[in-house]
């Protein structure tokens, strides 16, 4: 059982295209307002940029990161799937991508790249290149298509993977990072910087 039951078909044509296009769109204009960066200010595009601790962080293709993007998609199935068990899977993504862009904007106001300086392993943050944020959304729709497609049992060993992994090879994960973004707590602002 895939995705934890039936999903309606997926139902996807020009219209789909269209509002892909355009929620993208509106992404990159945001953050063109915003005033971001298309690549890297470094002047260089790497495809993967594996340092945690440093303002090339989020400014690359890959990162880190790109695996709490993921697991983003996996939680937006599961909880729209929750909600809108009738609604056909390309509307279910389109919704998904939209919540995505949406938080993509949030996270790169002044307000939240100053919130994850904060953190210990942000301090050198400084938003997302343009580039990243929508590779960051690409990551959030491969979350989504594997929580739709792949059983629930692996869907959760996925999750558990990723966020077990994470916090053992650079002391962050998705509920790390919301944890401290929401309320910091000392002891893990202790342990993510090594003390």
């Amino acid at each position: 059982m895939s995705g934890g039951g039936t999903i309606a078909p997926v139902r996807s044509g020009p219209a789909f295209v269209v509002a892909l296009t355009l929620l993208l769109g509106i992404q990159v204009a945001g953050l063109m307002l915003m005033g971001r960066p298309w690549i890297c200010p470094c002047g260089s595009v790497k495809l993967w940029h594996g340092v945690i601790d440093s303002s090339e962080t989020s400014q690359h293709l890959l990162d880190w990161y790109s695996a709490t993007h993921i697991l983003h998609g996996v939680l937006f199935f599961a909880g729209l799937r929750l909600v809108l068990p009738r609604v056909d899977l390309a509307r279910l993504a389109l919704t998904a991508l939209a919540i995505e862009v949406g938080w993509e904007l949030i996270e790169n106001t002044p307000v939240i790249v100053e919130r994850y300086r904060t953190q210990a392993l942000a301090r050198g943050y400084t938003g997302d290149s343009i580039l990243n944020s929508l590779s960051d959304s690409a990551m959030a729709m491969i979350g989504f298509g594997l929580a739709a497609w792949l059983p629930v049992r692996v869907t959760i060993g996925l999750v558990l993977a990723v966020e077990i992994g994470l916090a053992a090879m650079v002391r962050d994960n998705l509920s790390l990072n919301i944890l401290q973004l929401i309320h910091p707590v000392e002891a893990v602002s202790n342990w993510q910087s090594g003390r």
